[in-house]
């Protein structure tokens, strides 16, 4: 669902929001932005930026915050942009975000949600791609009381390419769902997507990837995949890939797994000298870098890196 009106939530009765209940969550008696905050990024035929775009997006206590957010690259544009949602307080952040890219434009986008863990921020995605256009979305879910990450990308035009990586680090009792669909309509197109979730204490975690391949939509790629970790009794991680194909010619591989940290690599790690504690925030470490280091920009990949670190240390007492 794109666009949620505050009048008429979706609930959990509806299928793709099973996992998520947003009234129960949502602050009561909300003050609504005296306007609505727009943002328009547009870059224009061959424009390449190489510095980037970096856009802060806050909430503050008691508010209903609806940003508007489009971007739209022409053809052979090339733009970097990173993302990122803060706040203090008890809010709601419902973002729509529409992005369109021309042939040949080439997209790199990074969203780091770290709203306060109070707040309900749900994050609403669509992606149009045209003639060998190039999508790479990195999404991490870290703050809030209750986060949909919710992307639709509609593939149109030949040769184009979209990735969808992500990792959700959560504890306490906090709500990440990332709810996402490639959707392929023309020939020679791929897509993949690849998100691992950390879960501590009461946390809940929630994965639904769909591949949508349209009729005579032939010589497609996409893969899916969601690992999950869980570090406490009293986390639950909900997963449901799904494909749904009506070409013939296509490759589609999806897979999904959820377990504990390694207790043989445990063990031999504390044989080598090392703590206990020591070992498992080496072993998360490991777990979700194999996502980060899909990262191509170094400094932004270092930042993430640094805010997993932070996260780790929070609980030096349970991890």
């Amino acid at each position: 669902m794109i666009g949620l009106s505050p009048e008429n939530l979706p609930t959990p009765r509806q299928e793709d929001w099973k996992y998520t209940s947003l009234s129960r969550a949502i602050p009561k008696k909300l003050v609504p932005e005296a306007a609505k905050s727009s943002i328009l990024i547009h870059r224009n035929r061959g424009q390449i930026c190489e510095q980037g775009e970096d856009i802060l997006l806050t909430g503050q206590s008691g508010m209903l915050h609806s940003p508007v957010l489009k971007v739209v690259l022409e053809q052979g544009a090339e733009l970097t942009l990173i993302e990122r949602h803060e706040g203090v307080g008890s809010y709601w952040k419902n973002m729509d975000m529409e992005i369109i890219l021309g042939k040949e434009a080439k997209f790199h986008h990074i969203r780091l949600i770290e709203d306060s863990v109070e707040a309900v921020s749900t994050l609403n995605t669509r992606i149009k791609m045209s003639e060998s256009s190039f999508y790479s979305g990195f999404y991490l879910i870290q703050g809030g009381k209750l986060v949909r990450n919710e992307i639709h990308c509609l593939i149109e035009g030949e040769k184009a390419q979209c990735h969808f990586n992500g990792i959700s680090l959560l504890q306490g009792e906090q709500h990440g769902d990332t709810t996402l669909c490639a959707e392929h309509k023309a020939q020679y197109t791929r897509s993949s997507q690849f998100f691992r979730t950390v879960l501590d204490d009461r946390a809940r975690g929630v994965f639904q990837g769909k591949v949508y391949v349209h009729k005579n939509a032939d010589k497609i790629e996409a893969t899916q995949l969601s690992n999950a970790l869980l570090l406490a009794e009293g986390t639950e991680m909900d997963t449901k890939p799904a494909l749904e194909i009506y070409a013939d010619d296509v490759k589609c591989t999806h897979g999904a797994t959820t377990g504990k940290l390694d207790e043989a690599a445990l063990f031999y790690m504390r044989s080598r000298g090392m703590s206990a504690q020591e070992a498992r925030r080496l072993l998360i470490e490991a777990f979700v870098g194999g996502v980060v280091d899909k990262l191509e920009d170094e400094a932004v990949r270092e930042i993430v890196y640094y805010k997993v670190q932070q996260w780790l240390k929070r609980r030096p007492d349970d991890i």
